[in-house]
């Protein structure tokens, strides 16, 4: 459901990412009842993919891409919520700052960022145990067979 059908009065709940959600209860049009990122556990949100031949050809680049996002990562549990909300404001200009340090708050609470780049097995099967929940995973793949974490276990490391 889409939120503009909810907010409408369509449906009884909605699914929604932040700041979306936050934004729909500040303006009266519905309550955050749960969490996915607390009910569902660690998972992996966002993933980057590279073929084979990228990783092997231009390693040098993965490593630095794979350096940068872990970075960012530390950046963000070592500084408070208040700094992660006005380095991200600008991806939200629709949103006041209150509101987007509430989020990143919350989801650093719930540990729903990452901390490493590494996906490592038990995230993986989690997200297939969800999406096999859902009726949405026609068979499930191994995590050796589709994921290598040789650089960001080599990049979390140093």
């Amino acid at each position: 459901m889409y939120p503009f059908a909810f907010a409408s009065g369509t449906g009884d709940y909605v699914q929604l990412f932040e700041p979306t959600a936050s934004v729909f209860e500040k303006e009266g049009k519905g309550h955050i009842i749960a969490s996915f990122g607390t009910e569902s556990g660690h998972i992996p949100y966002t993933t980057f993919m590279a073929k084979e031949s990228f990783l092997k050809d231009k390693k040098d680049a993965a490593e630095k891409f794979t350096r940068a996002v872990y970075k960012a990562q530390k950046w963000v549990y070592e500084h408070s919520s208040a700094e992660t909300a006005k380095a991200i404001q600008s991806f939200f200009p629709d949103t006041d700052l209150e509101l987007i340090t509430t989020v990143v708050d919350r989801y650093k609470k719930q540990e729903s960022f990452a901390k490493n780049p590494v996906l490592d097995e038990d995230e993986w099967d989690n997200l297939q145990n969800i999406m096999d929940e859902a009726g949405e995973l026609p068979k499930r793949v191994s995590h050796e067979s589709l994921v290598n974490t040789d650089i960001a276990e080599k990049i979390s490391k140093d």
